[in-house]
Parts: C-alpha cells; sequence; structure tokens
C-alpha cells in the first residue's frame, strides 16, 4: 500500500520544520541518529509511516526519504549565496550539472563544487577529479557550508592547502 500523499507531505514539513529548528546541518551523526530513533518511535511521525510499510523499515524511510531531499534542498537553496563566495555572477546555463556533491562545470570548462564543511575532502576532491576528467576541464572553486567541522583556522588551513596542491583556483566558507 502506498503512503497517501497528504500524510507524506504532511510528514515531510513537520521534519523539515523539526529539522530547522535544531539546526540540522551542525549536528553530528550520533545526534542525528537520535533524533532518527525518536522520530522513528514517535507515533505521530513513525507510527503514521508504519501503517503503510513494514514497521522495520520505517527509520530508513525517514532517512532516506524525508530528511536527504531536506538536505538537498537546504544545499540548492544557498546557489546565489556560492555565486556570490566565488565572486561570480550565477550562471544562466551550465555545460553539465552534478550532485554528490552539487556542483556543475560552466561552458569554458571550469568546475565548481558545494557541500557542507564536514565533507570537504569529499567536495574538494570532485572539483579535482571533475575539473580533470575532461581536457578542457579545470577545477575552479569549492565553497564549503560551515557546519562547524571546519570553524578554526587551523583546520581551515588544511583544507586551503589541499585545494591549492589540487589545483583549485577558488575555496570560500558560507556560515
Amino acid at each position: 500500500m502506498m503512503m497517501p500523499e497528504d500524510i507524506r507531505d504532511g510528514l515531510r514539513d513537520k521534519l523539515w520544520n523539526a529539522a530547522d529548528d535544531l539546526g540540522w546541518a551542525s549536528l553530528n551523526d550520533s545526534e542525528r541518529s537520535r533524533h532518527y530513533e525518536k522520530w522513528t518511535k514517535d507515533p505521530a511521525i513513525g507510527g503514521r509511516i508504519a501503517h503503510f510499510m513494514d514497521p522495520r523499515k520505517v527509520r530508513v524511510y525517514i532517512k532516506d526519504s524525508l530528511i536527504k531531499p531536506y538536505e538537498r534542498a537546504r544545499l540548492l537553496a544557498s546557489e546565489p549565496e556560492i555565486w556570490r563566495a566565488l565572486n561570480m555572477t550565477a550562471p544562466t546555463e551550465a555545460a553539465e550539472t552534478f550532485i554528490k556533491p552539487h556542483g556543475c562545470r560552466l561552458e569554458d570548462g571550469r568546475v565548481i563544487c558545494w557541500g557542507k564543511s564536514r565533507d570537504w575532502k569529499l567536495v574538494i576532491m570532485a572539483v579535482y577529479e571533475r575539473g580533470k576528467s575532461r581536457h578542457e576541464g579545470r577545477p575552479f572553486g569549492a565553497v564549503l557550508l560551515e557546519t562547524g567541522k571546519t570553524p578554526n583556522e587551523a583546520a581551515r588551513n588544511l583544507v586551503r592547502d589541499a585545494a591549492t596542491r589540487l589545483g583549485v583556483e577558488k575555496l570560500a566558507w558560507l556560515g
């Protein structure tokens, strides 16, 4: 049996509001795990979902179908800030777009990627790999949305050094 859209959308809205209130992007994995567990056991959330699927799959459903889209939406909502952080105007069209991590290859070959600071290695490496995978490509910019993982100068210097060694031309932090 499929979950009715109004129930799914209501649960999604409730969880997205809760995630906003919790500062979801800045929570560590164990804190997130506690909230997944709480939501799974909550009769108004997990209990409602369990009416439409095997109760053992409720936690995975909450995580993959309700919260992951929240995180993606928050990253996409940051796009205007990303272009400003790189001192660029937003492109009208990209030659290619990416997810995991988010990014694009511009018509001139520049590759830009962005993601949470907790995923800085993935973001920096994606810029490098995507920029070097094509002859006309170039690893241009990375923007990290600060989640509390690189707040101090020593951590940022390590990230800057890695980006420089990989030929990433611009690196910026948001938040």
